[in-house]
């Protein structure tokens, strides 16, 4: 009897972890993103790492240590310690979201490096989440004192004027100022781990569109249509990435799923006339 299991796919491990927002598995789900990349990495090896740091942070921390204390220590110990920073110089290199290797260059975006962080705070009973703050991802953290917003560049925590200092530019950009205007706390809601992988992979999809890199940017629509299956716009994009790779069938199916299922759309008879063009190159 051959008692072999097939091992998952990349894709179907990533499927598994995020079935379920009961129990979603933030970090685990992160590392994984970098298996289209790295095919041979161990995310248990990674996760066993950041473990490794965890417990490294618990022996600095008294018993009796309240949360700024904790706060303190986590900042201490990822930013000055560890010296994880902004990787300023190569932002748009697609490194930046793989945590498997933030952990050896310590250097990322702002939202891998919140993931790493979420992990050692959380760890320690602190009660941080994640923000989705419109350009820039932030943290947020509640004491016995308020709440605390953190930029996690830096560690630096950021007062309300700084932060709506911040958002200025998105509200003009978005013509939401004077009677459009809309309470900074709408901005510092917290990001379910659901919304903070969406977020990491399109940030791939930017680069892997900008560069015109058809099978990465594949792969990482392959994800995001896993995780929001009922995101059409995905599924269009998705398409017209399968359309410059040449796969006229599988475009096809694509597109036509867009066309199905979304409401409404600005660019609804522009796709209507892409899926005709394909069709007529078939034949």
């Amino acid at each position: 009897m051959n008692l072999s299991l097939a091992v998952p796919t990349p894709l179907q491990y990533f499927a598994s972890l995020v079935q379920s927002d009961a129990d979603f598995p933030l970090l685990e789900a992160a590392i994984s993103l970098a298996q289209d990349e790295y095919p041979a990495l161990d995310v248990g090896q990674v996760l066993g790492e950041v473990d490794q740091l965890l417990a490294r942070l618990r022996r600095r921390i008294p018993a009796d240590a309240g949360p700024l204390q904790k706060l303190r220590a986590v900042n201490q110990f990822f930013y000055r310690d560890l010296g994880f920073a902004g990787n300023v110089n190569h932002y748009h290199d697609p490194d930046n979201s793989y945590v498997s290797v933030i952990l050896h260059t310590r250097r990322a975006i702002p939202i891998s490096l919140a993931v790493l962080w979420l992990e050692l705070a959380q760890g320690l009973g602190l009660a941080a989440r994640g923000v989705g703050f419109p350009g820039h991802f932030m943290l947020k953290v509640n004491l016995p004192n308020g709440q605390v917003v953190i930029d996690p560049l830096d560690g630096q925590s950021l007062s309300r004027e700084e932060l709506a200092e911040r958002l200025e530019p998105y509200r003009r950009r978005s013509g939401l100022v004077d009677e459009f205007e809309v309470p900074l706390g709408l901005y510092l809601q917290v990001a379910p781990p659901r919304d903070i992988m969406a977020r990491m992979l399109r940030n791939l999809k930017e680069i892997h569109n900008a560069q015109e890199d058809w099978p990465r940017l594949i792969a990482v629509q392959n994800r995001l249509i896993v995780l929001l299956p009922q995101a059409w716009t995905e599924y269009r994009d998705r398409g017209l990435a399968h359309a410059e790779a040449g796969h006229s069938a599988r475009a096809l199916q694509d597109l036509e799923t867009y066309l199905f299922n979304a409401q409404e759309g600005l660019d609804l008879d522009a796709i209507a006339q892409r899926t005709v063009e394909l069709k007529r190159a078939k034949s």
